[in-house]
């Protein structure tokens, strides 16, 4: 159960960093880098939102056992 909780998070970290990627190509997101040299605040949320839940994900799915007693 632990491994398809797991695999879900991964799927839904790997979503956000693709969201994000998208938005920082955005329309708003080239004004407003053109401004203040990085992308809007919304962007980086969702990349590294995503980044954090793709390894909680990975390590969820892949990650050491414990050993039942």
């Amino acid at each position: 159960m632990n491994r398809i909780a797991g695999i879900a998070v991964l799927v839904v970290g790997l979503f956000l960093v693709g969201w994000g990627i998208n938005a920082s190509d955005s329309l708003s997101s080239g004004i407003t880098r053109i401004f203040t040299g990085s992308p809007t605040n919304r962007a980086i949320y969702l990349m590294v939102g995503g980044a954090i839940l793709t390894i909680v994900g990975a390590s969820m799915t892949w990650g050491r056992r414990r050993p039942r007693n």
